[in-house]
């Protein structure tokens, strides 16, 4: 189901500017930039091997049990929320092979999962940002996966709160364990670590 952007509301002008500050940036400066309610944030090292092998694992294990007109989507544009002032990345997005189509960022009401591998250098965006943000832009299902111990959790069932929408369900997984996923189910088994510092 394609869903057309929300042009009754315009983007704040501070979102704006940033958007056009990190325009200027491109392939000049490292690392992955996102813009959240509370401002910028960077990501200065580049995911690596872990990391990226996490998010193609996950992936493709989702894809095998969907259906066919559905896509786990590892990769670019952004998700984004202009009239709320976000822009983010994740590392895996569910949505409708339909919905991939046209230019621009993916409409985030289009999305019925989005999974991030924590970054080691900012596990916080993941956790606490993330978290936050991810029921603001109406992203049912949020999983997280990560890989300094081993362990995760799904999000889902957004709520309202005084603070804003909130997910009201958090299931916690450790590697080895199924983990559901919206309507899919699958391995954690042999999913990578983050080697200990100085190994």
């Amino acid at each position: 189901m394609t869903i057309a952007p929300d042009t009754a509301r315009s983007e704040p002008p501070q979102y704006r500017a940033m958007r056009e500050a990190l325009s200027s940036l491109d392939d000049t400066v490292p690392g992955k930039f996102e813009i959240t309610k509370e401002g910028i944030v960077h990501d200065m090292m580049s995911p690596g091997r872990p990391h990226e092998l996490t998010a193609v694992l996950v992936s493709r294990r989702m894809e095998k049990v969907m259906p066919d007109d559905l896509v786990a989507h590892t990769g670019t544009p952004d998700v984004e929320n202009a009239p709320e002032g976000v822009m983010r990345h994740p590392d895996v997005i569910v949505l409708a092979l339909a919905d991939m189509e046209g230019d621009g960022p993916f409409d985030p009401r289009s999305l019925l999962a989005a999974v991030e591998v924590v970054s080691r250098s900012n596990p916080d965006n993941d956790w606490i940002g993330k978290v936050r943000d991810y029921p603001l832009l109406g992203i049912p299902v949020y999983a997280v996966f990560d890989p300094r111990t081993a362990t995760g959790a799904v999000m889902s069932d957004i709520h309202p709160t005084p603070e804003g929408p909130r997910y009201a369900t958090r299931k916690d997984f450790v590697y080895g364990e199924d983990v559901t996923i919206a309507d899919w189910t699958i391995s954690t088994d042999g999913l990578p670590r983050y080697a200990e510092p100085g190994e």
